[in-house]
């Protein structure tokens, strides 16, 4: 397991999809349905609104867990900045990765109230 606490190999051996993008193609445009989050294994994403990035995500990072808790549509856009490599996690991934990884909840937690606050900042 790796030290923020994400495997990916054991997601992949549970028969979990990874998923590769090109630089500049869409993961997900705001407005999309969003049964899903993604972790990234490779490479790094921009999250944009009204053209404007507001997060770049990196290796071991999650990013579209809002639409997969609430499911709401996005509320923004993820391009791959470069050839990128990601876990798809829908709600039995993220269930299997909750109960073989309790911490994996509360991580996730931390990073979206990290999240909020920095939105809040802005304000």
């Amino acid at each position: 397991m790796a030290s923020d606490g994400f495997d990916f190999e054991g997601l992949v051996r549970a028969g979990y999809p990874l998923k590769r993008f090109e630089p500049g193609e869409r993961i997900f445009v705001s407005g999309d349905e969003g049964s899903v989050m993604y972790a990234v294994r490779s490479g790094s994403v921009s999250i944009l609104s009204a053209g404007e990035v507001l997060e770049t995500v990196r290796p071991g990072e999650t990013f579209g867990e809002l639409s997969l808790i609430d499911g709401s549509p996005r509320g923004a856009n993820a391009i791959a900045r470069e050839e990128t490599e990601v876990a798809v996690i829908d709600e039995r991934a993220f269930n299997y990765l909750v109960e073989r990884n309790p911490g994996f909840a509360l991580d996730l937690m931390r990073r979206l109230a990290r999240r909020l606050r920095r939105m809040n900042e802005n304000l």
